[in-house]
């Protein structure tokens, strides 16, 4: 959560080749979770004539990917990492906008929901047999010319992704990702939005920092792939 994921999903589902673009809130651990994601896109969009692929992306501990369960099915993983400092401090501004009490508004909650997310990330990576590539997250915006064509071979896509993209009829939609004007740009903007205000407890810092860096070795050394800010 809060990290690029919008961003990353506008990309990809502007492709001729890729359809989806957005969050869907399902797990994938059976077959029949295919057969409800293509349900569930058709809702609201069409499959692309000649397209290969049908985007999702899983931002919780909630949704489940058992990549082993679901049959004989073409899966290319992306899995991707942000920095802790600000995807907290993102994670708590977005929260407090929020006309009810929300339990990620605070510093330490956030910060709990983060390590909890990234040790599973780490662990499904230990564990799968499948496949997956690894990027940083912040590369989305600091450098997407070294990551879009790393993750066109990864894709074995036929055109190059772009930095630009389309608008579609849930982008900005609450439960669908961003809703911040920056996403219906169309465009990567490379600015890094402010949340200086939030503080977040040194030590609470710390230990994000340090779940970071470990679960983040530990994808990257199983990783069939990955790009890398450093």
């Amino acid at each position: 959560m809060r990290a690029y994921t919008s961003l990353a999903g506008h990309i990809l589902g502007s492709h001729p080749q890729i359809n989806g673009y957005y969050e869907m809130h399902l797990g994938y651990d059976e077959p029949a979770a295919l057969e409800r994601q293509l349900e569930a896109f058709l809702q609201d969009e069409v499959l692309k004539p000649g397209s290969r692929y049908l985007f999702d992306k899983l931002l919780h501990n909630d949704y489940a990917l058992k990549p082993e369960r679901l049959g004989l099915a073409d899966i290319k993983i992306l899995v991707a990492l942000a920095e802790p400092e600000h995807t907290i401090r993102s994670i708590v501004h977005l929260f407090r906008q929020k006309p009810d009490p929300d339990l990620y508004a605070s510093p330490v909650e956030a910060a709990k929901y983060y390590v909890e997310r990234v040790r599973a990330l780490a662990e499904f990576c230990r564990t799968t047999e499948w496949p997956y590539t690894y990027f940083d997250a912040e590369l989305l915006l600091c450098a997407p010319e070294k990551l879009l064509p790393r993750l066109t071979g990864w894709l074995e896509l036929e055109s190059p992704l772009s930095e630009r993209y389309g608008v579609f009829s849930q982008t900005g939609r609450a439960r669908r990702g961003d809703t911040s004007e920056r996403v219906r740009s169309g465009r990567i903007d490379r600015a890094r939005s402010d949340y200086s205000e939030v503080v977040i407890p040194e030590a609470v810092l710390r230990a994000a920092e340090a779940a970071y860096r470990d679960c983040r070795a530990q994808i990257i050394s199983r990783a069939a792939d990955s790009a890398l800010t450093h």
